[in-house]
């Protein structure tokens, strides 16, 4: 079923609400999927992120899509294929760098909600101009980090950013203070060595102390 821009906008702002990191996951075996995304979820981050950069990354959608009170996504979706492929493995939402018509237009009638990514004010007042309110920011700490996202709240406050790229616990805490941050996408609560050795414990400590920026 085909969806606007603004309900497109509308959905993306509700998971973006829904805790404060996003987990940005790159899977490369798919029977880490599961049990990473029930480590995730059970410490508090139910919005997940699966990028579209392995051979994995379908069938790890699939996968996690199982999982009770997540809701997966897929990341790194550049072209109409990947919305149709991302749809099909069961993906509720999609995440782009960047943003174009063709890729838009797609989302749009096969009524996938996008997270569009702009890295320029130019970029976000086209994509607001189309009805996209909410945004990714990235590359964020490429782009200017907290002072760029800053010195775009001045004159287009109404755009609510999800910062990816460079966020760490490091410097999370000063962009999730910005009006304009709903929430941050971040790959530290899921690092690669951690999912290698099957520490879903230890990605569920991290996944915690994520959740717990909220407070």
């Amino acid at each position: 079923m085909p969806i606007t821009p603004e309900a497109a906008s509308a959905e993306a702002e509700r998971l973006c609400r829904t805790a404060p990191v996003i987990p940005v996951i790159t899977v490369h075996d798919p029977a880490h999927a599961r049990p990473l995304a029930e480590a995730l979820v059970a410490g508090g981050l139910p919005v997940l992120e699966v990028t579209l950069r392995t051979p994995a990354a379908l069938e790890a959608i699939r996968e996690m899509a199982a999982v009770q009170g997540g809701f997966v996504g897929a990341g790194t979706i550049l072209t109409p294929q990947n919305i149709d492929d991302a749809l099909a493995a069961g993906a509720t939402f999609g995440v782009s760098p960047g943003a174009t018509d063709r890729l838009l237009d797609a989302a749009e009638a096969a009524g996938l909600p996008m997270l569009p990514g702009a890295a320029t004010a130019s970029e976000a007042m086209r994509l607001l101009e189309r009805g996209y309110r909410v945004q990714k920011f990235f590359p964020a700490e490429a782009s200017g980090g907290v002072p760029a996202l800053k010195s775009i709240a001045a004159p287009i406050p109404q755009i609510l950013f999800c910062p990816t790229g460079g966020v760490s616990m490091a410097n999370v805490r000063d962009y999730l203070a910005l009006p304009n941050t709903a929430c941050v996408g971040g790959s530290w609560v899921c690092p690669e060595k951690l999912i290698a050795a099957g520490d879903w414990q230890g990605i569920e400590t991290l996944a915690r102390e994520a959740a717990g920026l909220a407070a």
